[in-house]
């Protein structure tokens, strides 16, 4: 069961973040997307949309907004949706931006939230990605935003709580 993502609260910032959004599946990244932006605006977060082609793309482009002298983001929210077709291709791209992700945040030390969903039906796309309730775009940007609050803290020598 997916939990909601409607009464979650996340600490204020007025710090800048960024998203990367898959244009591939419109009709899922989109609403994703536009969650994403709400929850920051509301947390009075900056931030700034960046749109690639597909999910491949968006570990490249998540690469290039970290490698930036000036303006790095404290987090990257990185948003598509695969949807699993005939052949095991979704599987393949999946894990690669998976571990692209991961790499990147755990180099740079600045955060690439994963929400670049693999499912199988458009029922669970739906659900994930246009429901407002459940709506993964919403629940990167909390992650994010609670994220490099922690982050903060830590670098600042206080605890994570």
């Amino acid at each position: 069961m997916l939990k909601s993502t409607r009464r979650r609260t996340s600490p204020h910032s007025g710090g800048r973040f960024a998203i990367v959004c898959s244009q591939y599946n419109p009709e899922y990244t989109q609403p994703m997307c536009k969650a994403a932006e709400a929850v920051l605006a509301a947390a009075g977060a900056r931030f700034e949309v960046v749109s690639v082609p597909g999910a491949f793309e968006i570990p490249v482009a998540a690469a290039a907004l970290l490698a930036r002298k000036s303006g790095k983001p404290e987090a990257v929210l990185c948003l598509g949706l695969i949807l699993q077709g005939e052949t095991n291709h979704a599987d393949h791209v999946g894990e690669a931006v998976t571990r692209a992700l991961m790499d990147l945040s755990v180099r740079t030390g600045i955060p690439c939230i994963h929400e670049v969903l693999t499912v199988r039906t458009r029922e669970q796309a739906e659900k994930r990605c246009v429901d407002e309730d459940t709506n993964r775009g919403a629940e990167a940007a909390h992650t994010g935003l609670r994220l490099a609050a922690t982050l903060k803290s830590l670098r600042r020598g206080a605890g994570g709580r």
